[in-house]
């Protein structure tokens, strides 16, 4: 039997992958009910030219990749609202460019830097205990916000022409939402990598929406469901001796499929039971 306790490292992961869960559960929500997944994808490969730009420096990885996921999110944010046909071009054109910049400053710099492919693909087992402290005040500040402002979200995620009709500043709500789905981004990639970033952000919500469609709801069955897929991913790729971000994200494809078919023939079956006062009426 396995005791997380025992060992250091595997204690971090399980406290990383509860942090992550929290900000990916509650800004992942909002992601899904307001259609961003995409910008959000964008945001994290983007987040690359930040690690390159790092790397070049010599600064730590979180003091690229942080300020440059905001600026990242809230250009594409800005691009997207000014031509919304273009977007989806627009937001690909950056998610490219992003990439491409910090393979170019990695290549410029000397040296050798294995250690950065695990940007790409997740290191939660090796989160210290600095990343545990950067994750904790990251939800603080995501949480907070939320928590704070979850009205005005509410009245822009569902009816944006309402709110501003009612005084709502649209506008700055959208742009800390994508302040917030940065700050996530850098958080997933220490769990996940950037590759896997976006199915993570969904999954967790859209599990959510299969049950409600309320955003409060939404929120705090997502926060459990990804805890929960984060959790069991991490002893699974401890146990088979496995990569965790791939295994987390197989976990939650697994969890996910498997509900949609369930709620999918249930829906099914309801639909196609006769009611009592119908079958009454033809005997």
């Amino acid at each position: 039997m396995i005791d997380p306790v025992q060992f250091v490292f595997l204690r971090n992961a399980l406290a990383a992958g509860v942090l992550v869960s929290i900000s990916c559960g509650i800004v992942g929500a909002l992601v899904v009910v307001n259609r961003m997944s995409f910008i959000a994808g964008g945001v994290a490969h983007a987040a690359y030219g930040g690690l390159g730009l790092a790397v070049f420096l010599g600064l730590p990885p979180a003091a690229g990749t942080l300020p440059f996921s905001i600026a990242s999110s809230l250009v594409m944010g800005y691009a997207a609202g000014r031509n919304r046909e273009r977007s989806d071009a627009l937001v690909g054109a950056m998610w490219a460019a992003g990439m491409a910049l910090g393979i170019i400053l990695i290549d410029l710099t000397p040296g050798y830097h294995a250690d950065l492919m695990s940007y790409l693909f997740g290191s939660i087992m090796a989160v210290s205990g600095n990343g545990l402290l950067m994750m904790a005040l990251l939800d603080l500040a995501v949480v907070g916000m939320v928590v704070f402002l979850y009205k005005e979200l509410l009245a822009v995620s569902y009816d944006e022409e309402f709110a501003a009709i009612n005084g709502l500043p649209v506008v700055v709500m959208r742009y800390l939402l994508l302040g917030c789905i940065a700050c996530t981004v850098v958080m997933l990639i220490a769990a996940v990598g950037l590759i896997l970033v976006i199915a993570l952000f969904t999954i967790p919500a859209s599990l959510a929406e299969l049950f409600t469609k309320r955003l409060r709801t939404m929120m705090v069955f997502a926060v459990i469901a990804g805890t929960g897929i984060t959790l069991s991913g991490i002893m699974l790729s401890y146990v088979f001796n496995l990569t965790a971000g791939a295994v987390i994200i197989m976990v939650a494809c697994i969890v996910y499929g498997i509900t949609y078919l369930f709620r999918m023939s249930s829906s099914l079956a309801s639909a196609g039971t006769v009611p009592d006062d119908v079958t009454s009426d033809r005997k």
